[in-house]
């Protein structure tokens, strides 16, 4: 279901802002989807978990030495790209 926020009546909006956590702007298209988590066997849900580590082990194995700051800056800035009005809480 894809409605514009235009359209929406206030209780909508609400809805839609409480969940969002921000403001939805006129302009914006609100798009709302409902989906059935898979079901995931004990094992597969282990085998992906292992699968996992091994990957971040890897990217950590790879990853240059930087400080807590610039691992903060770098973050926010992805956070940011995603989220333009994100500020961090401090």
């Amino acid at each position: 279901m894809i409605r514009n926020a235009k359209d929406l009546s206030r209780g909508q909006k609400a809805v839609i802002e409480s969940l969002l956590g921000r403001s939805v702007l006129e302009n914006e298209a609100i798009s709302i989807r409902a989906i059935e988590h898979p079901v995931l066997s004990e094992q597969r849900r282990q085998e992906q978990a292992a699968d996992l580590r091994k990957y971040f082990s890897e990217v950590d194995a790879r990853r240059r030495p930087g400080s807590p700051e610039e691992a903060e800056e770098i973050l926010t800035e992805a956070i940011r790209s995603s989220r333009p009005g994100y500020r961090p809480h401090q």
